[in-house]
């Protein structure tokens, strides 16, 4: 049976590689109420578009110049820099905090170009932070588990690019604890 998978991926994969070069391709992310994180080809309401370009460098070459202003447009630059340093470095990954605000750092370098804005989502729900917020507190967090997540986003071309996600706890101390501090005896 998985000498037969193997065939299949193998021919799937002859086949793809036979292709030429790819053209760019916009895909569309977005997690839903349950925390699954989707991805598809059409838009769904508050999905991020992610543009792909994928390609080959055997068997390419320039198109001869038809007079026309798309063959003489050259390609533009990618709008969304590769980042030396990107990541959220506060909270850190697995981190429990106790009856204590959150402090959100992340780290990028180089910095925002103006035409760059960042978006938070915490559990997959859009922060209201300013689009240029590298810090800012969580306060008043329920107990519970949670996901955060950064992405820049070119507002020029439409581009974007997500940091890694960081989960994080907060426990709250029970208001029926007798060790509970300034609780009723």
């Amino acid at each position: 049976m998985h000498l037969c998978r193997s065939w299949i991926a193998l021919g799937v994969f002859a086949l793809l590689a036979g292709r030429p070069a790819a053209q760019a391709a916009t895909v569309y992310k977005w997690t839903d109420a349950d925390g699954v994180v989707h991805y598809s080809d059409h838009p769904e309401p508050g999905a991020e578009k992610i543009v792909t370009a994928t390609g080959s460098s055997r068997g390419s070459s320039t198109p001869a110049s038809s007079g026309s202003a798309s063959a003489a447009k050259p390609k533009a630059p990618a709008a969304v820099p590769r980042f030396n340093q990107f990541a959220i470095v506060s909270p850190t990954n697995e981190q429990t905090f106790t009856n204590q605000p959150v402090s959100v750092h992340l780290s990028i370098d180089p910095g925002l170009k103006p035409q760059q804005a960042i978006s938070w989502s915490l559990n997959g729900n859009a922060l209201s932070e300013p689009p240029d917020a590298t810090e800012f507190t969580l306060e008043d967090l329920p107990r519970g588990t949670y996901s955060i997540t950064a992405t820049v986003t070119d507002q020029a071309s439409g581009e974007s690019k997500s940091a890694d996600p960081v989960t994080f706890y907060v426990v709250r101390a029970s208001l029926l604890s007798p060790t509970r501090k300034g609780g009723t005896p």
